[in-house]
């Protein structure tokens, strides 16, 4: 049997790779975005009464009325938008898979999407599955600004959509005010939709103000906004996420949605329903999750690495000049010999460009991130 393969040039995601390094290593990982501390004992309490009440069978479609009525709510207190929550809100299984559904839904045969790079791993792929194309625009090394002239060079009758990530996986660099006043002057008077992935929506640092899609409702009635709940309360295997857009557009996301997962997770858009209502979960997270930042920093500077600042999401970048290793050999390296995983940033950018870059997550432990920083300070 012969199957001509949809995504030809995709392998095994530099994620997976590390990770079973990682593990056959038995090193520190801190390549995966994910938290190595528990959640909230309440959530999970409140997950365990919700199954225990019954609520085990399918949901609404589009999700627990109860828990859109408050995502509603809180939008309106963070954005001073008000959202439907009949009628432009989607529950889905991760922000992965919303973000998958909303390209899915627009993009026909020969559409362009501009991508910023480096990117989230699952775009391009994402794109060229259903026969569309990515526009590859990379971001300004080392501060990872958006080159707004070449985004306006790149626009033709072709552009579909223009895909932002903010705050930015895997940079942590964060959108401004600037930066959505460009993009607004450049999808004025077009077709454009905006895909606008806003998973680390919460985790933003140093008083920055998150420059969330959803406070500007003429950008918002043309693009889709994608969170996850994973991200906001430290629980990613959750897959647990959802959508925003306009009324019009959700209406066609749904069509896609019912088709391929139809419906989400009872239990936890029960208890989730509840437990949104304690503002300060999330309205302390980004304090939170900087104390994690500043205190990895500080352990940084005991190693031959040269911060890239974050201000926002899981990550921070560090370059590096002690060696002439590309940055897919270093990490390899590190984790073999050194015992501590990474990622290195070139695996973000479709052609491998390699500013010799790694991406460490610190969303861990401090005595995680201590032990493999006392790892690194002997490097050579």
């Amino acid at each position: 049997m012969h199957l001509q393969s949809k995504l030809p040039n995709v392998g095994t995601t530099i994620f997976t790779i590390m990770s079973s390094l990682a593990v056959e290593h038995n090193a520190v990982n801190l390549g995966q975005g994910f938290p190595d501390f528990l959640m909230s004992d309440e959530l999970i309490s409140l997950v365990n009464s919700a199954m225990k009440n019954g609520f085990n069978q399918y949901i609404h479609m589009n999700g627990l009325p109860l828990l859109r009525e408050r995502l509603a709510e809180k939008i309106e207190k963070l954005y001073q938008t008000k959202i439907n929550s009949e009628t432009q809100i989607t529950v889905t299984p991760g922000g992965t898979y919303a973000i998958y559904t909303a390209l899915t839904t627009v993009l026909q045969k020969g559409d362009e999407v501009i991508v910023f790079e480096p990117a989230y791993d699952s775009y391009i792929p994402n794109i060229e599955i259903n026969g569309a194309k990515p526009i590859l625009i990379s971001l300004q090394h080392p501060n990872y600004s958006i080159p707004w002239d070449e985004v306006k060079q790149k626009i033709n009758s072709k552009t579909r959509m223009i895909m932002i990530n903010s705050p930015h996986n895997p940079t942590g660099a964060v959108l401004s005010e600037h930066d959505i006043n460009e993009l607004r002057k450049i999808v004025a008077d077009t077709n454009i939709i905006i895909l606008s992935d806003e998973v680390y929506e919460h985790l933003i640092f140093d008083n920055i103000q998150h420059q969330s899609i959803l406070r500007y409702p003429d950008l918002l009635e043309r693009s889709f906004v994608c969170f996850s709940f994973g991200k906001t309360y430290h629980c990613t295997g959750w897959k647990l996420g959802y959508c925003i857009s306009s009324v019009e557009l959700m209406k066609e996301f749904r069509k896609v949605h019912q088709f391929n997962c139809f419906t989400c997770d009872t239990p936890k858009q029960v208890a989730l329903a509840e437990y949104i209502q304690n503002e300060e979960a999330y309205l302390s997270l980004g304090n939170f999750i900087q104390q994690k930042r500043d205190f990895f920093r500080e352990l940084m500077k005991a190693t031959p690495f040269k911060l890239i600042p974050s201000h926002g999401s899981y990550f921070e970048c560090y370059s590096y000049d002690f060696t002439d290793e590309t940055d897919k050999d270093i990490a390899i390296r590190l984790t073999k010999e050194y015992k501590i995983a990474t990622i290195p940033v070139s695996a973000f950018y479709k052609d491998g460009i390699d500013n010799k870059v790694l991406r460490f997550c610190f969303a861990k432990k401090e005595d995680t991130l201590k032990k493999a920083v006392e790892k690194l300070m002997h490097l050579k």
